[in-house]
């Protein structure tokens, strides 16, 4: 195993599936994140405006770098339909060294994604 620093597992919630596969999708083409992982039909408890509230959701594992955290939250801020999102952001202490070189291959800066978005 490879120790690492730079690359984190961000964790974010959807609705339902249509939802979570949109949001991996806009993630992935603005090259945000290298890899989407979607967990369906999760059981989420929680305090919503003074009551507790349950209900199933997606869950969605995503793998990025620190110089794309910034606009991935701005990304998935806007396109989510929730209120206040889960967005949550786990460093990524190591790993294989294959698949932490593919990770650094497949992510690209903000900079990068938008330059490509305007051309």
């Amino acid at each position: 195993m490879k120790k690492t620093r730079g690359f984190h597992m961000v964790v974010v919630t959807a609705p339902d599936m249509k939802t979570a596969r949109r949001l991996a999708r806009v993630a992935l083409e603005a090259r945000l994140i290298a890899c989407a992982s979607l967990i369906p039909r999760i059981e989420s408890h929680y305090w919503w405006k003074d009551r507790i509230e349950s209900g199933s959701e997606v869950l969605l594992l995503m793998k990025s770098a620190d110089r794309s955290l910034s606009a991935l939250e701005r990304r998935i801020m806007a396109e989510h339909p929730y209120d206040t999102p889960e967005f949550l952001v786990c460093p990524i202490a190591g790993g294989n060294a294959r698949y932490l070189a593919w990770l650094e291959a497949n992510v690209v800066s903000s900079r990068s994604s938008e330059r490509r978005r305007r051309t």
